[in-house]
């Protein structure tokens, strides 16, 4: 098996599960050494309260052909982000790829009320979590990544740029969320410009992540059941299909083709031909907007 990435260095920030953790475990995959960062550990779980952890991401790397590194880190701390860096730098010399990957902001969405009915403390948090972590992370490791020229840095969000600019995203603070990951991907695109570095604003598609998962009673293995419920989570696809997508986008030796520009994973898998574990390469995006979005009933022929 090639490893196209074997003797480079990346940063996941927000690593611990869902998209984060299987573009850690791709990285992985292809060969990198992978810091994978989260407030979750095995001795003290983060406000989401959730089982997974950031040791666990760094031995799924492991196994999966790479080197794990796991370190906890809070990226709304300045502090700890810059010793996080300083330590990547001591013990590596450089950093190739970071994927801004920091959310955990589900717990305090209020869906479907305006601005003036949601809790205002809940909806600044959700900002400080999806919009401050990713500018401090990118202001302390960015000077580790331009010492070399083919850096690459994408920001993970929710929904392209095309599609979030014309659709409300059900909530003031999510809907601002989401374009503003999006918008920090242009924003950084223009200044990592001079330094051949590029930057990517990637978004998956519905994605079965462990909350997503647990939400509809099903597990990886049978998520279609979860079809008798929600029809269009037909179009749906697992963590890893993105983080291919990240592995594909950080092997690539012509990357700069995507730079400052917005893509999903669907639109990723047309170009370098990697699938999902079932074969298959979900485009969700047009079927959100072709399907979902035009009232029409569940069916992902054609786009699947």
């Amino acid at each position: 098996m090639t490893q196209p990435l074997t003797g480079k260095i990346a940063l996941v920030a927000g690593a611990t599960r869902g998209a984060g953790r299987q573009i850690a475990v791709q990285l992985g995959t292809a060969g990198a050494t992978v810091y994978a960062t989260g407030r979750s550990t095995r001795e003290r779980r983060s406000d989401m309260d959730r089982p997974e952890t950031i040791e666990e991401t760094a031995e799924l790397v492991t196994a999966a052909g790479g080197t794990g590194i796991a370190v906890p880190v809070d990226h709304l701390d300045p502090d700890q982000v810059r010793r996080l860096v300083e330590r990547i730098d001591a013990e590596q010399g450089r950093l190739d790829v970071l994927v801004n990957d920091v959310w955990g902001g589900d717990p305090l969405i209020t869906w479907e009320k305006p601005v003036w009915e949601q809790p205002l403390d809940a909806g600044l948090r959700l900002l400080r979590l999806a919009v401050d972590t990713h500018i401090i992370t990118s202001h302390f490791a960015l000077p580790l990544l331009i010492r070399n020229p083919g850096g690459l840095v994408v920001e993970v969000g929710d929904g392209t740029r095309a599609y979030n600019d014309t659709a409300y995203r059900v909530s003031l603070f999510y809907d601002l969320a989401k374009v503003s990951v999006n918008r920090l991907a242009f924003a950084q695109a223009h200044e990592l410009t001079p330094y051949r570095c590029a930057a990517v604003a990637l978004t998956p598609g519905w994605l079965r992540s462990e909350l997503m998962l647990e939400h509809f009673g099903v597990t990886e293995d049978n998520w279609r059941d979860a079809l008798a419920k929600e029809p269009h989570f037909a179009i749906s696809e697992s963590p890893a299909f993105v983080g291919r997508a990240v592995a594909a986008l950080a092997a690539d030796p012509d990357r700069a083709r995507w730079h400052g520009r917005s893509v999903s994973s669907g639109e990723l898998a047309k170009v370098y031909g990697f699938t999902d574990l079932d074969g298959s390469r979900p485009d969700a995006w047009r079927y959100v907007v072709e399907v979902q979005d035009a009232g029409k009933p569940a069916d992902v022929t054609g786009y699947r």
